[in-house]
């Protein structure tokens, strides 16, 4: 008798492809290529690892590694064993990915060689001991605060678990995210096999990707939409091609790998426009142009689909909380610069299954045509915060015309159409996107005010573009000038790169509102009519 069919989980395409073609390529880093079974190699020992090693009890598993065969295979490796896994970025700031490791929970951490020197400044602050799976053959790390972890190198790791769905219920984590939080400590979303798998099932019915496909992989591991970018690519047995520092621009990359489907940010294509990149014709081996996470420009979408006039482009919207994307906009030269309202390309309609609703600030249903902010449910939102049931009940609740169902507030504004269309109009709150990357202000501000030793400081997103920002920087009043580049270097220190003020002005008085509080307005209008 065969055994029971276990539910299918995030790693179960890779799998099925595995199955189907092994010998098929399924990772183009440079000029290495490994097939789908090599990749399954890799991963396979740390499979049998977690499976043989680790208290049942730990759902969840770190990673630090980065567009390298570790990073990837750790991925597959974790998931295989029927964990979710928890990305650790080796770019961000030592303290950052301390307090993400130690809100995660995670006793054990897979570790790429490329991050080694990540590794050896990480292990002398970690609070608790833990075991470190070291899989890159040759190399094993050398601390004098590896004492008191335990240690297993790749020498120790040689069976290859047999590739076959993990006994996992829907409820189970996948993988685990922080996104920024507005009290200086990022939140963290587990988002479920369930939630992942409504994703990519439906993402497998709406793009159509298949084998011959060879997809682009702009996005960092910490980043939701690189779980677009891995998981729908191997679903279809097609070819991952992660973009790599050797690489000039992101868009380089679609000649360089002949790539069929793209998906970025829309910061990406802007700096291949100012590039020249963007000349007609000039992706003719695209049939996909997917953008998410910002707002897109009409002008910057018309470019994009002039340059790449062989694929069909969509603009995706979704946060980390409603799982990678959830609703699709398709654009129509013809007719979708009409549609377009302050120049952005409208975010459309939700991904079957899946709802909508724009409400008041007392989350009553605002009629059609008005602005309200914007409320998502279906089998895609999260479950909330990890541990943090205080901001887990202002995010995720209940609409009263709709029952017991959850809603996840996005705090972004929009309006419907009568055809249900929606149309991003902006922010309820100081949460802005920039280079794709959510991010609160409010946690930038802290990290300043304590840099310039001033609470009269904060962060606004500048300059600004086409309905989106490309940096930060920072005012204050009551510091010094000449300690500009400490405050910067402090910065830098605690937060990631995109988060970090570019420049710092100095205003005499910080602008208020008719309640007392900072006018960020105001404070932009200023800078735009700014004189060095």
């Amino acid at each position: 008798m065969a055994p029971p069919k276990q539910p299918r989980s995030l790693i179960s395409g890779f799998f099925r492809s595995l199955r189907a073609n092994p010998g098929s390529p399924s990772l183009e880093i440079g000029d290495d290529v490994l097939t789908y079974e090599q990749l399954w190699n890799y991963a396979g020992k740390i499979t049998t690892c977690l499976k043989e090693s680790l208290d049942p009890s730990e759902d969840v598993v770190a990673l630090l590694a980065s567009r390298s065969v570790g990073a990837y295979g750790g991925i597959l490796g974790i998931l295989g064993s029927g964990r979710g896994y928890c990305p650790l970025n080796p770019k961000f700031p030592l303290e950052r990915t301390l307090t993400m490791l130690n809100a995660s929970g995670c006793k054990t951490l897979v570790v790429g060689q490329e991050c080694a020197a990540t590794l050896e400044a990480l292990l002398p602050r970690l609070e608790k001991p833990l075991t470190l799976i070291v899989p890159d053959p040759g190399w094993e790390p050398k601390s004098e605060a590896l004492a008191q972890h335990r240690v297993i190198a790749a020498r120790q790791l040689s069976k290859v678990a047999d590739p076959l769905d993990p006994a996992v219920d829907g409820g189970a984590t996948a993988y685990l995210l922080f996104t920024s939080g507005s009290t200086g400590i990022p939140k963290g979303v587990a988002v479920s096999q369930a939630n992942a798998v409504a994703y990519m099932e439906y993402a497998a019915k709406r793009f159509g990707f298949h084998a011959a496909d060879r997809c682009s992989h702009n996005f960092d591991l910490t980043f939701d939409l690189s779980v677009h970018d891995l998981f729908t690519c191997w679903d279809a047995g097609a070819t991952l091609c992660p973009y790599t520092e050797q690489t000039l621009t992101p868009a380089t990359l679609i000649e360089e790998k002949g790539l069929t489907c793209w998906f970025s940010v829309p910061s990406v294509a802007m700096f291949a426009s100012k590039l020249g990149l963007l000349e007609p014709g000039a992706f003719p081996t695209l049939r996909w142009s997917l953008f998410c996470g910002e707002a897109l420009s009409a002008s910057l979408a018309e470019a994009w689909q002039q340059a790449a006039n062989k694929s069909i482009l969509e603009n995706l919207y979704g946060p980390t909380e409603a799982t990678i994307a959830i609703t699709y906009y398709r654009w129509d030269s013809a007719t979708s610069p009409e549609e377009c309202v302050r120049g952005l390309v409208p975010i459309g309609w939700p991904f079957d299954g899946q709802q909508v609703c724009a409400v008041t600030e007392e989350l009553a249903p605002v009629a059609l045509g008005e602005s309200g902010e914007l409320c998502l449910g279906g089998s895609q939102v999260t479950g909330g915060y990890l541990n943090d049931p205080e901001k887990t009940a202002k995010s995720f609740v209940r609409l009263a015309h709709t029952g017991d169902q959850i809603w996840y507030r996005t705090g972004d504004l929009v309006r419907q159409d009568d055809r249900g269309c929606l149309f991003y109009l902006g922010r309820r709150d100081f949460q802005v996107k920039i280079s794709g990357y959510r991010v609160e202000l409010q946690e930038i501000d802290l990290v300043l005010r304590a840099a310039a030793k001033t609470e009269l400081a904060v962060a606004i997103p500048w300059p600004l573009s086409e309905g989106s920002a490309s940096g930060i920087v920072g005012v204050v009043s009551g510091a010094d000038p000449a300690h500009d580049a400490q405050i910067i270097a402090a910065c830098e220190a605690r937060l990631p790169r995109y988060m970090v003020p570019n420049r710092i002005y100095h205003f005499l008085q910080i602008p208020l509102n008719v309640n007392g509080k900072i006018d960020r307005g105001k404070i932009t209008e200023m800078l735009a009519n700014w004189k060095d």
